[in-house]
């Protein structure tokens, strides 16, 4: 069993995994951040790789890999920032990049990267699973977990294949649509969850829109996790890291005193 699943392993225990751009707002910020995540009470940090045409990412997180970019960020300092935090922490970290800088890196040699800087897992939001097969076989040579996203809009078919295929959990995007903090969940959101519950044996995170503790304790009373981006950005960029872990502290009452 994988670092990255193994954190779903106790029964009741909903995961939070909270996301941040390496490199935004420095590396610096990054280097404090993750290990303030970690001892807020977050089971995953997913790391993202800046990237120039974020697709999924709405205004906020597509901000922050502007600058990220801006700052000189690249997928090789990633790596080593994944490196240097992984020596200081004792959860799992999880990369989310798109598939270009990836391949452009070199499948096997990024996954080597990975694997010496201490990730256990990869999101990559453009890559299906009926064209991840080359990377799934080279990440799971290195122990690396590759999580592959469902929507909504998600045919049968699609919710099969990617429950065959699918290492560490299954991301759940809440809505059709990029991320960003939004006001209020979809009322199709928990019947997405069953449809998926009824094929995947993954745990299933739901990501996309989780702004608020209410929020995460709505998601979890259904999905076996949480994953939350664009407000921990918002926080880290206006008002810092201890406001972050702060709001990091709530979400883990919230989903604690949500166990059934």
């Amino acid at each position: 069993m994988s670092r990255i699943a193994s954190v779903f392993r106790q029964t009741g225990h909903k995961g939070l995994i909270p996301y941040v751009t390496v490199g935004y707002p420095s590396i610096e910020d990054s280097l404090q951040v993750v290990p303030a995540l970690a001892e807020s009470g977050s089971d995953i940090v997913e790391l993202g790789i800046p990237f120039s045409d974020p697709l999924a990412d709405g205004a906020t997180i597509q901000k922050a890999s502007f600058n990220a970019l801006k700052n000189g960020i690249t997928p090789k300092l990633c790596l080593e920032v994944a490196q240097k935090l992984s020596r200081n922490i004792d959860i799992p970290l999880v990369f989310m990049s798109y598939f270009n800088p990836i391949l452009n890196f070199g499948l096997d040699a990024f996954c080597s990267g990975c694997a010496e800087s201490g990730v256990d897992g990869l999101i990559i939001p453009d890559l299906p699973p009926d064209e991840g097969s080359e990377l799934e076989n080279i990440a799971k040579k290195r122990n690396i977990d590759l999580i592959y996203l469902l929507a909504p809009t998600s045919s049968d078919e699609r919710i099969k294949l990617v429950a065959e295929r699918a290492r560490g959990f299954i991301y759940l995007v809440s809505v059709t649509g990029v991320t960003g903090a939004r006001a209020s969940l979809p009322q199709e959101l928990n019947p997405f969850i069953a449809r998926v519950r009824k094929v995947a044996r993954q745990p299933l995170c739901v990501g996309f829109g989780i702004s608020t503790p209410e929020q995460a304790q709505q998601v979890a009373a259904t999905a076996d996790g949480v994953i939350v981006g664009s407000k921990i950005i918002q926080l880290l960029e206006n008002d810092g890291i201890t406001a972050v872990a702060d709001f990091v502290k709530q979400l883990r009452q919230a989903l604690d005193s949500g166990k059934q």
